[in-house]
């Protein structure tokens, strides 16, 4: 059964249409990677999944539960509670430079909790995370000492502070150094290895070849073919998708 389910949904700024029609579902435990050339709507629609726009049409929902049925959600209680449903890493990392990799890490979740008695059970997960993104010894470490790869498991250890069902990913290594990229790339690698499930928006092709579970390729706001991974990047089926993935290899 499908963890998260996606149907007819639109987006526009003004008179542009952003996004048009997209529908696709991802079962529990499983990946989709997002491709597509810029300006084809991927990030929109990561921000439309996360509510940090508002779909003019469609539904989302995860889990069984309707999170966005057509109707704009206004108060922000409610948005913020359909916004723990997923959690997003950016590409520029966006951590707050006054505090610790930690204190990143744990802020989201000592604002929903008020007993400070629970504190120290919220570092002591902080720190497991952290660990599990290689970074024990740099708890204590603030942004600016910290690579442009330490930066990002950092982001992606506070995006799963909050346990989301969807973790989301906005080319979560377009900002780095290439010899950044590969760390990176690692730990979301062992994400999928755990069964975490997870939308990817990523220009690295063969990552999302072999790590996806399936691609989906946008294009003018439309999702133009979707399916297996290695289908789609090693047999694509639409004349457009073969288009973009020849572009992507001349490159």
């Amino acid at each position: 059964m499908a963890l998260l389910e996606v149907e007819h949904l639109n987006k526009s700024f003004g008179a542009t249409s952003v996004l048009k029609d997209i529908s696709f579902s991802l079962d529990e435990g499983h990946s989709v990677a997002i491709i597509g050339s810029s300006g084809s709507g991927k990030t929109t629609l990561l921000r439309c999944l996360n509510f940090l726009e508002t779909p003019g049409a469609g539904r989302i929902t995860v889990a069984g539960e309707t999170l966005y049925d057509g109707t704009a959600v206004t108060d922000e209680h409610a948005l913020r509670q359909k916004r723990l449903h997923f959690g997003l890493v950016f590409q520029s990392f966006n951590l707050f430079p006054q505090y610790t990799a930690l204190e990143n890490v744990t802020l989201a979740v000592k604002l929903r909790e008020p007993s400070k008695s629970k504190w120290a059970a919220i570092d002591a997960h902080g720190l497991e995370l952290l660990e599990r993104m290689g970074l024990a010894d740099r708890a204590g470490h603030y942004p600016h000492q910290l690579s442009g790869g330490q930066q990002q498991r950092v982001a992606i250890a506070r995006a799963l502070a909050l346990s989301p069902d969807v973790l989301c990913f906005d080319e979560p290594t377009s900002a780095l150094d290439p010899e950044l990229t590969g760390e990176v790339l690692k730990v979301i690698r062992s994400l999928a290895d755990q069964h975490t499930t997870m939308v990817i928006v990523t220009h690295e092709m063969a990552f999302a070849r072999d790590v996806a579970d399936e691609v989906i390729f946008m294009d003018g706001g439309v999702i133009v073919e979707k399916g297996p991974a290695r289908e789609v990047i090693d047999h694509p089926r639409e004349e457009r998708t073969r288009q973009f993935l020849a572009r992507y290899a001349q490159a």
